[in-house]
């Protein structure tokens, strides 16, 4: 008899119907011999409900109130599918993340998990008792309910499984795996039937939406095996699993692209030791996280232009921090511009493999494309380039790469 953990998204718990589905599922995993337990999200659209009262009751509002606040659509969630579950005839009970209890830091609102006492679940859990859990929430050091950010959901799922020693977690969501690229973007994407955590992570580091960074790195820390599985049909899902069960790779894994970024470019910054420290340094202190970087030095001058990528959504803060410093800083002027998309070629074959980067960049070319910053992986080379040519891209890439699904 194996233990697994079964995580559902907000969409897979909808309505009440999507709530007697997943009842269902979870049962016919009882029904198989396994032991199990069930991490699950808010009902789609509650917790945006819920942090926008929050902000409207007060936008300067206390961090541990607003946790209370949004902590409340998993509450609900995991007292309808334990109903739901025993009116199958499945001994079920709810978690909520106090009573387990899953421990955090103190950082309220964007918690991080510092440990997991399953001794009283995995008790009953072994004993064919189901654990309904609740994701997205735990207790901080204050006794104050916690909630885990971005992601937390999956994150509760995956702690949750290497903490109860899980032979697996499996993520059920609105898709039926993990596709080489989007495929509303290039139709002729395929399901991968397995992927390594490293791949995984750079595609959901590079747009890919399927699994949050967070949960994939904790996942590959602590060696939890996953699944990508639909919550809506019976399909196969995608395995991500470590690299040492998978034979040498020989294609490249995926296509991602991130439409949310903007580059920024700094010109005339002088050209001395110290000065891109300066300048990150500021956005750092400011939380403001910078993903791609080029410089260029002129000898003649001695001045340099750094540009760099940031998230959309940052974008003007990170404008006027460099604004605010500019007698600091020394540099001429500072352009943005939100008109931008990343494109990501990932596989764990660029390790063995030469040529990936000339593939890469002769088949935009060929498309009249330009690349106005790069940067590169071990197993990751990205672009930026003007948000107009995305589909064109993405498509070019996925076919230059030997990926579209012919059938």
């Amino acid at each position: 008899m194996a233990l697994i953990v079964q995580k559902f998204g907000g969409t897979s718990v909808g309505d009440l119907d999507r709530i007697r589905n997943v009842a269902q599922r979870v049962k016919a995993e009882t029904d198989a011999g396994n032991h199990v337990a069930v991490v699950v999200s808010a009902m789609a659209g509650t917790t945006n409900q819920l942090v926008e009262w929050a902000r409207d009751i007060g936008p300067m509002h206390d961090a541990r109130e607003y946790d209370t606040i949004v902590a409340t659509g998993e509450q609900v969630t995991v007292g309808l599918l334990a109903i739901a579950l025993q009116n199958l005839g499945v001994d079920a009970r709810s978690w909520l993340g106090w009573q387990i209890p899953l421990n955090t830091d103190s950082i309220h609102g964007a918690a991080r998990i510092e440990d997991i006492d399953t001794t009283k679940m995995r008790e009953r859990v072994l004993a064919g008792q189901v654990a309904v859990v609740a994701g997205f929430q735990g207790i901080a050091p204050d006794g104050r309910i916690a909630t885990l950010g971005r992601g937390g959901s999956d994150t509760s799922a995956v702690a949750l499984a290497a903490a109860l020693g899980a032979e697996r977690c499996d993520i059920y969501t609105d898709v039926d795996g993990v596709y080489t690229t989007d495929p509303r973007t290039a139709p002729k994407a395929r399901k991968l039937d397995q992927i390594t955590f490293e791949e995984m992570l750079e595609l959901a580091s590079s747009g890919a939406k399927v699994l949050q960074t967070r949960s994939v790195a904790m996942a590959m820390r602590h060696n939890v095996n996953l699944q990508v599985r639909s919550s809506f049909n019976d399909a196969p899902g995608t395995f991500v699993v470590n690299e040492d069960s998978i034979m040498e790779q020989e294609q490249i894994s995926g296509i991602a692209y991130s439409p949310d970024e903007a580059k920024i470019t700094i010109e005339g910054l002088p050209d001395h030791p110290g000065i891109a420290a300066r300048v990150f340094g500021q956005l750092a202190d400011n939380h403001v996280n910078v993903d791609m970087i080029v410089q260029s030095a002129s000898t003649t001058t001695q001045r340099t232009d750094i540009t760099f990528s940031v998230g959309r959504g940052d974008a003007a803060q990170a404008v006027e921090i460099i604004e605010k410093n500019k007698d600091e800083l020394g540099y001429e002027g500072v352009d943005s511009n939100e008109n931008v998309t990343k494109i990501s070629v990932v596989g764990t074959a660029m390790r063995t493999q030469p040529g990936v980067a000339k593939a890469m960049f002769e088949t935009l070319a060929e498309k009249g494309i330009n690349l106005e910053v790069i940067s590169t992986s071990e197993i990751k080379i990205s672009v930026l380039i003007a948000a107009e040519y995305t589909e064109l891209a993405v498509r070019s890439l996925h076919t230059a790469f030997g990926l579209d699904n012919d059938i």
